[in-house]
């Protein structure tokens, strides 16, 4: 029997639509970034830690091991390195993503640890260790995860670990954004059918089957005569002459089993792959459902989420092939269109398993990998990255699944090309959060760093009460010098009158900050990683040379005389319609967090750079507070002049 080669077959103006998107987010509600795999260096981990709150990241994920916390025995726990990392996150002013780690350590992509799954685990049921571990078309065995087939004897010991894990640290509730639940390799619903235990199977190859184990053809065994009711009935759809059972067997030749391309156009393939797939996606449903009944005390009303690969090679092959990676791994069958949003590309099935829980108390939220990539349909990965992006997230949203994104390699986040993918997945698909491989590449300055940190201004919705707001302070300057401000509220005041300790974590006092205008060349860089309205001059994701938060030179009239014309609209300088007071007023557009002003008011004191430096003194009428410098009101404009104490604030027309 064969079928029609639309079920494999790729059409190639996919890679030409992808701003055609089913479903748009635009924003995020989360903006993460994951804890190294483990923690060696204490005091550059703090440091990492302060720079992404000040930068607004949300949330840290971390890997909690199976195997480092009840390595020693079964029901041993020792959580020790998780109340030290956790207390580090929440003392920087971060949530936590805890992710129940019941995979190995080590042997992926970027691993640099070696914390294997606990080794009891293979002699306690009584049965050969061999039964509990995937067993490739190699003949290896994998000993990253237990086996799915093993599923109906270990998800007892899931339960209990998650449930000893909500007993012990119940009282991080409140600061847990989301928990993230193991369910492959790496973290990821997949077979590893790309790992270090098979050779030749990694990336741009199509991987190697899973499915060798005496359980898994047992299973199969079992599937073929339930769905074909006897071994007659087998023998007729795959045209085969079957004596046995025990015959009904995997590929003995994946490799011509693929090339030939039995997986479409035979019977018997389509029946393997499906049912290998289902046993992934019965294996999803397992351990969602086992996380549910687990964590159903303390963790009752936190989110979980699960997370599938960005598997995007082989895709573009335009031979037997093509698919076959995402073939290897389970994550997509082989008997449905996979050219058509109908199936979601083949990524119906696996969007599904997060969607059926959609009505629980709490939702299951997708993340999904490669964000950062681009389509490369004829380099050596014949990889369509991009349009898989997008794919998942048009099935997500046509499900109701609000999905989550990563960078799937480390290095996608320190290149301006990553983050252009990454925002216009953003930008045109249904991506909702985003959590970014590793928290080093984006703490340490450079690209990664002014990249995530204008990701955050632009894309994350934040809590507090956010309010445009706009500042003129009249200054006079010269070419070379430029207007800068410090500003938020005196320490001693907000210590003695509202109760905030601004010597300890100094943000209490300042004021976060989006900048509206970012279309001035010259300021533009001291804008970026310029996250709040602060005493404490250069934040550490600003350009150098910045002496605070940075405005631009405004006039009410650009006479011809001056050349050609400039407005803020069009070069973020120049005449401005706001501006009726004539020129050097220095304007500051933000949208800003009113919810840390006193009553609405902050204050602000003038800085220009390469010349007369700070303002004086001055002293304004009708504040909260005395001070010696301008008070401004937020969500209102606000027009001052330097070294003077004369002020007006109106609404906004």
């Amino acid at each position: 029997m064969t079928v029609t080669s639309n079920l494999k077959h790729l059409a190639s103006a996919s890679v030409l639509t992808l701003a055609v998107a089913t479903a748009q987010a635009d924003t995020a509600s989360s903006a993460n970034v994951m804890a190294p795999l483990e923690v060696s260096d204490w005091y550059a981990f703090d440091n990492q830690l302060t720079t992404a709150a000040n930068m607004g990241v949300t949330a840290v994920s971390v890997d909690v091991w199976w195997g480092k916390v009840e390595g020693a025995g079964d029901q041993q726990f020792d959580w020790s390195y998780y109340d030290t990392i956790f207390s580090h996150i929440t003392s920087a002013g971060l949530d936590i993503v805890p992710i129940m780690s019941f995979h190995q350590c080590g042997g992926n992509v970027g691993d640099t640890c070696n914390i294997p799954i606990p080794s009891w685990i293979w002699n306690h049921y009584g049965v050969p260790a061999s039964d509990l571990r995937y067993k490739s078309e190699q003949g290896n065995e994998s000993v990253e995860t237990v086996s799915l087939w093993a599923d109906h004897l270990v998800a007892s010991e899931y339960q209990e670990f998650m449930e000893a894990f909500e007993s012990h640290f119940s009282g991080y509730a409140d600061d847990m954004l989301e928990i993230n639940v193991s369910m492959g390799p790496a973290g990821e619903l997949r077979y590893p059918s790309y790992n270090s235990h098979d050779t030749g199977s990694g990336y741009p190859t199509r991987g190697a089957f899973q499915s060798y184990s005496d359980p898994a053809k047992a299973d199969f065994q079992n599937w073929a005569l339930a769905k074909y009711g006897s071994l007659n009935g087998v023998n007729g759809a795959w045209g085969t002459s079957l004596t046995q059972s025990s015959q009904i067997q995997p590929p003995s030749n994946a490799g011509s089993f693929i090339a030939n391309g039995d997986q479409f156009y035979t019977q018997y393939g389509r029946d393997f792959v499906r049912w290998y797939h289902d046993s992934l996606m019965q294996h999803g449903h397992t351990m969602m459902t086992t996380a549910l009944n687990a964590l159903d005390g303390a963790f009752a009303d936190i989110e979980l989420g699960m997370k599938i690969p960005g598997i995007h090679w082989k895709m573009a092959t335009g031979d037997n092939t093509e698919r076959s990676a995402e073939i290897a791994a389970g994550l997509i069958p082989s008997d449905v269109n996979l050219d058509t949003d109908a199936t979601g590309h083949g990524y119906a099935d696996i969007v599904g398993v997060p969607a059926s829980y959609q009505n629980e108390s709490r939702g299951v939220v997708l993340h999904f990998t490669a964000l950062e990539m681009n389509d490369d349909p004829y380099g050596s990965g014949q990889s369509l990255a991009q349009s898989l992006v997008f794919w998942v997230a048009n099935e997500a949203a046509a499900q109701d699944v609000p999905i989550k994104g990563e960078n799937a390699l480390a290095g996608g986040v320190t290149t301006d090309n990553g983050w252009n993918n990454i925002e216009n997945a953003f930008d045109y698909a249904s991506y909702s959060g985003m959590t970014v491989l590793r928290i080093n590449q984006v703490t340490t300055g450079g690209t990664g760093q002014n990249r995530y940190s204008q990701f955050i201004n632009h894309y994350l919705v934040p809590d507090g009460d956010w309010q445009r707001t706009v500042i003129f302070i009249r200054g006079k300057t010269q070419s070379g010098q430029n207007l800068f401000i410090r500003g938020g509220i005196d320490h001693a005041y907000a210590n003695a009158n509202l109760g905030r300790n601004c010597q300890t974590y100094n943000v209490e006092c300042a004021l976060r900050i989006q900048h509206n205008n970012l279309l001035n060349a010259t300021t533009v860089g001291w804008k970026t990683g310029d996250l709040y309205l602060d005493w404490y001059g250069i934040e550490s994701g600003q350009g150098a040379g910045a002496e605070g938060t940075a405005m631009d030179w405004t006039t009410d009239e650009w006479p011809s005389s001056w050349g050609a014309l400039r407005t803020v609209p069009v070069d973020g300088y120049g005449e401005e319609v706001l501006n009726h007071y004539g020129d050097h007023y220095w304007m500051l557009d933000v949208q800003m967090d009113c919810s840390n002003t006193v009553n609405g008011w902050f204050e602000v004191k003038s800085y220009i750079s390469n010349g007369p430096g700070w303002e004086g003194n001055i002293s304004q009428s009708g504040t909260p507070y005395s001070t010696s410098n301008h008070f401004a009101q937020c969500g209102r404009i606000n027009v001052f002049e330097r070294d003077s104490s004369s002020a007006q604030i109106i609404n906004f027309p």
